[in-house]
């Protein structure tokens, strides 16, 4: 990062690289869960549900680089090794050990929340100290948002099918 950028975050850069390497472990355990998931989901509606598991993943994977990449142009070092991941987490890793697809949509919506409510906390405390961080995690936060969406539509969807079974 050049030098003026790096300027604008100023005496805040320390709190925005550890804000930044916590969200990093997030979306890493974000990827793996839906990823893991997807591929045990089982139970009625699986193929819905394993579309947009991967679509979830692979945006998780995506925020991963976006927020390394903000990382890394802070002058920062992204977490290198994943044992740090569940250290560092905000959100952690749920193991999904009943594969019903009713349960691993839960779990994924309950990732979902405390990701919005990491981003919404970003947010707050970085403001305009650092605008370019805080445009980051307002757009993952949009996109965390969709995905919370998305899965409490299937969730109710399965709901109803089960209903008239």
């Amino acid at each position: 990062m050049g030098t003026k950028g790096r300027e604008i975050v100023g005496e805040h850069i320390g709190r925005v690289l550890e804000l930044l390497n916590k969200a990093y472990a997030d979306e890493w355990l974000a990827y793996y869960q839906y990823w893991v998931g997807s591929k045990i989901v089982e139970g009625p509606m699986k193929d819905a549900v394993i579309a947009e598991l991967l679509q979830h993943a692979a945006d998780e994977l995506r925020h991963a680089e976006m927020v390394c990449t903000r990382i890394i142009q802070l002058g920062g070092t992204p977490l290198t090794n994943p044992k740090q991941w569940f250290a560092e987490t905000n959100c952690g890793y749920e193991e999904p050990t009943d594969k019903f697809v009713k349960m691993i949509l839960e779990q994924n919506i309950s990732g979902e929340q405390c990701a919005i409510t990491t981003y919404n906390s970003i947010i707050q405390e970085i403001g305009l100290k650092d605008p370019v961080t805080y445009n980051l995690a307002v757009q993952i936060l949009q996109d965390e948002v969709e995905h919370e969406e998305d899965l409490q539509a299937l969730l109710e969807d399965l709901g109803v099918f089960l209903k008239r079974q």
